[in-house]
């Protein structure tokens, strides 16, 4: 009879509401090994391509133009950039912005910013900007297009600094704060693999920017923030359920529980992180140039994170927990 108690119960961890335990614990080093790799090509591109800092972080001179549109003729972004290497060589890595209607698009006219690294800061600088554009405009593209300026955003070098020395400390504090609230409601064991795991979705997401050369501006600092919390709210559901299953299975291997609380809150992971994909990724589909690259950061940083949850903040873990056994052993 016990013998036969043993065996159903060994068959009710094998299944979990009608479907067979997926095996977390037992693939982690082969997918710490990928994390690792991709953590280690993220920071090779840091280093060898950098990032494209937008004007925030960068400084320089955002340029409001107008022109008119031509009948039977759409001006590209290609033709706009070829003008503007005719003034400057330097042009050709200026940021555009896809071509949009006035508002209510009867007036004929359409929008566009261009985005240079000089800083226009004195009256003589925009006016000599502007009639290079008309200029070239008019004649390397169409003399009808009417181009005018409305207006300059201009960030100085100094305000870039300050906004990115910001947006670190930014970071750096809603790390730690992070850290001692998990401390407080778990214990810093816990703390120390959910940071890890947001240090990984961070990493990897940066990597992904940096190897695309997407612009990083402050929207992009927004997203690496709300993702940051967003990863770490997956993690405490599998650590609520950890620290739970701690409680009723005490004595048995923290790798069966650990694997079993990860298969307990599946569903729950599964749904709620595949909403909140379908939502940003929408976003990412509809949205305009500016809100782009906003909704691309959230779509990698949801699976990023859903990832890291099972992956490497439950791993970490396990092997935080399996040394705080094995000393208090020896004592």
């Amino acid at each position: 009879m016990k013998k036969d108690k043993n065996n159903n119960k060994k068959e009710e961890r094998k299944t979990i509401n009608g479907r067979p335990l997926i095996d977390f614990i037992g693939h982690r080093k082969f997918f710490i090994s990928i994390s690792l790799t991709l953590i280690v090509i993220s920071i090779i591109f840091f280093f060898a391509r950098g990032f494209n800092l937008g004007i925030d972080f960068r400084g320089g001179t955002e340029a409001i133009v107008c022109m008119d549109r031509i009948p039977n003729r759409s001006v590209t972004i290609g033709e706009i950039r070829s003008a503007l290497t005719t003034i400057r060589p330097e042009y050709k890595r200026a940021k555009i912005n896809e071509l949009k209607p006035l508002a209510g698009g009867s007036s004929g006219r359409q929008r566009f910013s261009i985005v240079i690294r000089d800083v226009l800061s004195t009256v003589n600088q925009k006016t000599d900007f502007e009639k290079h554009i008309v200029e070239v405009f008019n004649t390397k593209i169409s003399p009808k297009l009417n181009t005018t300026i409305e207006g300059f955003n201009i960030v100085g070098g100094f305000a870039a600094s300050d906004l990115k020395k910001s947006a670190f400390w930014a970071a750096i504090i809603g790390t730690i704060l992070l850290l001692i609230y998990i401390t407080i409601r778990f214990e810093f064991i816990f703390g120390v693999g959910a940071i890890l795991a947001l240090v990984h979705d961070v990493i990897i997401t940066l990597g992904i920017f940096s190897l695309f050369y997407i612009e990083v501006n402050s929207p992009i600092i927004a997203a690496i923030l709300t993702l940051m919390g967003y990863s770490l709210n997956d993690t405490i559901v599998v650590f609520v359920r950890i620290r739970e299953n701690m409680r009723r299975m005490r004595g048995k291997p923290y790798g069966e529980i650990i694997n079993l609380s990860i298969n307990q809150v599946l569903s729950r992971t599964i749904n709620t992180s595949f909403t909140t994909f379908l939502t940003v990724f929408v976003l990412l589909l509809f949205a305009g140039s500016v809100l782009k690259p906003f909704a691309f950061a959230l779509t990698i940083g949801t699976v990023v994170g859903t990832y890291s949850s099972m992956y490497i903040a439950s791993p970490i873990l396990l092997g935080w927990l399996q040394r705080a056994r094995v000393k208090h052993a020896r004592r």
